[in-house]
């Protein structure tokens, strides 16, 4: 009885990616974009708690519907052959309950927050549900995917200020051209697969210009963060970690280049630390 357990606990945490915490990175930058740019560089730490833990928990339940949506298509690609739907470790029922029951727990998490908050958790739920179907039909489910990921930012704004004013958006706006950018890479990955069984994804619909699809996006992400420091006053810091992503992202480009496989996946991970140089630039803007 133990070692079953043990095995189904193992088969949810692999379902959930605990093993894989870049998406949860990616997914909390642009909410701590948000969370200090609304409160001035000082949120109330009850709050960034509140949408930490969030974030974890939705991109996890994010997670278990992707795979329940990509069930039957998984154990023909070679990176995703091994996740427990692929293995038949794990039943439809089983994932329908984990996804609800970590959604449950997220909303649970921000009831002490304000109303117009609450009223923004649905469309953010909604966007996390649907993301993983728009790969049957959308052409650029990437676009799709970077509002969903970003939606925190508008939330971060509400929970804050009770107001959900242009900024948030523009950080939105920033957020989902960033996300085209590194999860085209990471589609990149599985052209070949994705080809042979019927995705649509970004690096498909791009075909040949891929590569440069990606560093247009990323430009546009910077163009419009650069905006967002004009907008908001923000000093030398914040250039500087601005100018530090550039860099960084200047860097992927020799690594996707060539479409290189495992150099895609490694750019795609990169962008934890673009994230991280801009908030870590943000914050110090704020404090000094």
């Amino acid at each position: 009885m133990t070692a079953t357990l043990h095995t189904r606990l193992y088969n949810y945490a692999h379902l959930m990616r605990l093993h894989k915490p870049i998406g949860t990175l990616l997914l909390l930058w642009p909410t701590y974009w948000a969370l200090w740019i609304s409160a001035n560089g000082h949120p109330d730490w009850r709050v960034v708690l509140i949408f930490t833990l969030g974030t974890f928990l939705m991109r996890s339940a994010g997670c278990v519907i992707n795979d329940y949506a990509d069930r039957h298509f998984d154990a023909h690609v070679e990176r995703t052959a091994q996740r427990p739907f692929a293995r038949g470790a794990v039943t439809e029922r089983e994932a329908l309950l984990l996804s609800a029951g970590l959604a449950l727990v997220a909303f649970l998490l921000i009831l002490p927050l304000n109303g117009l908050t609450l009223l923004m958790s649905l469309p953010a739920l909604f966007l996390a549900a649907t993301y993983p179907f728009t790969k049957r039909f959308f052409p650029v489910p990437q676009a799709y995917l970077g509002i969903a990921f970003a939606f925190g930012a508008p939330m971060a704004f509400a929970a804050q200020t009770g107001t959900v004013p242009a900024l948030a958006w523009l950080i939105l706006c920033a957020s989902a051209f960033w996300t085209v950018a590194y999860d085209t890479a990471y589609a990149m990955v599985d052209k070949p697969d994705d080809i042979k069984i019927g995705i649509k994804t970004s690096a498909l619909t791009f075909g040949d210009h891929d590569v440069s699809a990606v560093m247009l996006c990323h430009a546009v992400f910077i163009g419009l963060m650069a905006w967002l420091g004009v907008l908001t006053g923000r000093g030398i810091f914040y250039a500087a970690g601005l100018l530090a992503a550039v860099v960084l992202i200047g860097m992927q480009y020799f690594d996707i280049r060539d479409r290189d496989r495992a150099r895609c996946f490694k750019a795609f991970n990169d962008n934890n630390r673009v994230g991280a140089v801009i908030f870590a630039g943000l914050a110090l803007d704020y404090l000094l």
